[in-house]
């Protein structure tokens, strides 16, 4: 029936979205007449408002920040391009940011993660967003070139998640990126470029790491991936983990979090590691750590989060068990090289949406997920709560960016002040009924501490 039919339609994340025209063949209107987005289906935009309600509810810092700060519009005249993942949970972070005072235009910095329904919502409120589940990599360069390339309309703030966005700006819109007033950056792939456009010299706007923030580190990299993993493996494979041999490359706070989660449901879990600070913890924590070569005939899983290029390369590959599931928890696609897999001699089966088994010519199947694309945002979905803080993380550094008086920031990447952290954290603390404890004025003064903050020094992590 009609109704089913449209239910099933809205729900992005479970359609294989492969087999329609792409949208950039088609012109879309909004009812307000305005025709400067590119979704899959404008029409879907009551179904997106409903889920982005849904994540208000659990967002209540941003929600209490628009409150806050409403009145004063710390972002009026701010013109922000974003390239983030498009969930209901950044539509509630993009829909702050034009409540203070923001123009923005937004698009996806990944081609599986956009929920169709709320990017045409957001498009619906007057958001120019271009992006769809399943674009091709041209796609996704054209969607972000849309963003930037606007007749009268100057982006002078930037909200990357991955670096893409910055790359290209600076690549093919010098003067652009010259006049930008400042860089927010959340993920270790982007802060590592900007690093080193710093170190050539080449930065010539202050950028802020939002990604090294203790609330985005312990939060969203720790807590979050310690329940996703297992949302999007069970939903992609149905696998049960106890006894089952899981590799995970990389003991940082991704692996940390997915081996946390992995370890309690009885699975047997491996460590790779550069870091020896990292692979001491690893060993403190009761995991073996090894190099992937030693175990990878044997393991049943192989989780990548590194945040490097080439961890598992076709020799890996090649020597896997039947039936081996692979898969990346770091942001970019370079972990595992899945162009290696894309040769005459491998055949290869869509299994069901972000499932493909690889086949070797003597029938061996690997099971690759998200094609080495980031699991739990191509997969399933990321518990709304914990993107609240990265998102209220992001708000904060965009206002002190925009706000900062001439010489604060040069041209440079900063870590967010440790007041800042501190603050966001303080805003999600209501959700639990958590009452903090106040230093009394001789117990301020011993640790050498203002009463209100901060607490920790900067370097603290």
């Amino acid at each position: 029936d009609l109704f089913s039919k449209s239910l099933f339609l809205a729900a992005s994340y479970t359609d294989s979205s492969d087999d329609e025209a792409s949208p950039r063949d088609k012109t879309q209107i909004n009812s307000k007449g305005s025709s400067d987005f590119c979704v899959k289906n404008i029409k879907q935009a009551e179904f997106g408002r409903r889920e982005i309600e849904i994540a208000e509810q659990d967002m209540l810092a941003l929600i209490a920040l628009r409150k806050r700060a409403q009145g004063e519009k710390p972002l009026a005249g701010a013109k922000i391009v974003g390239c983030t993942h498009i969930t209901a949970q950044t539509a509630v972070l993009i829909e702050t940011l034009v409540a203070l005072g923001a123009q923005c235009r937004w698009t996806a910095c990944n081609i599986y993660s956009t929920q169709n329904e709320v990017a045409s919502a957001l498009s619906e409120a007057g958001v120019a967003v271009f992006a769809w589940k399943g674009e091709s990599e041209d796609d996704f360069w054209w969607c972000i070139d849309r963003c930037v390339n606007m007749e009268d309309w100057q982006p002078n703030m930037i909200l990357d998640d991955g670096g893409d966005l910055t790359h290209w700006v600076y690549k093919k819109y010098t003067n652009v990126f010259k006049k930008i007033r400042g860089i927010v950056e959340e993920s270790v792939t982007g802060v590592h470029r900007l690093y080193q456009l710093s170190k050539a010299g080449k930065l010539c706007v202050p950028a802020m790491n939002v990604n090294d923030s203790v609330t985005k580190q312990k939060f969203d990299n720790l807590y979050c991936c310690r329940e996703s993993i297992l949302d999007g493996l069970k939903r992609t494979t149905d696998v049960m983990f106890g006894g089952k041999q899981v590799v995970i490359c990389g003991y940082g706070e991704v692996g940390k979090g997915c081996c946390a989660a992995l370890k309690a449901l009885g699975a047997i879990v491996y460590i790779t590691e550069i870091d020896p600070i990292c692979a001491l913890q690893a060993c403190m924590d009761g995991f073996r750590v090894v190099k992937l070569n030693e175990v990878i005939r044997q393991v049943d899983v192989v989780i990548t989060c590194t945040g490097n290029k080439n961890v598992v390369i076709r020799e890996h590959l090649d020597r896997m068990k039947n039936g081996c599931i692979v898969c990346n928890m770091g942001h970019s696609n370079t972990e595992i090289d899945v162009t290696s897999l894309r040769t005459p001699e491998l055949t290869w089966e869509r299994v069901r949406s972000q499932v493909d088994h690889v086949i070797w010519p003597d029938g061996k199947r690997v099971v690759l997920l998200a094609e080495g694309r980031l699991l739990n945002l191509s997969c399933s979905t990321v518990p709304t709560f914990v993107l609240s803080i990265t998102a209220t993380t992001q708000a904060l550094a965009l206002i002190e960016l925009y706000n900062a008086p001439e010489g604060r920031y040069k041209q440079d990447v900063y870590l967010l002040p440790k007041k800042m952290d501190e603050y966001v954290a303080s805003l999600h603390l209501p959700s639990f009924d958590a009452h903090l404890t106040e230093l009394s004025d001789e117990q301020a003064k011993y640790l050498g501490l203002n009463k209100n903050g901060p607490f920790k020094p900067n370097y603290y992590r």
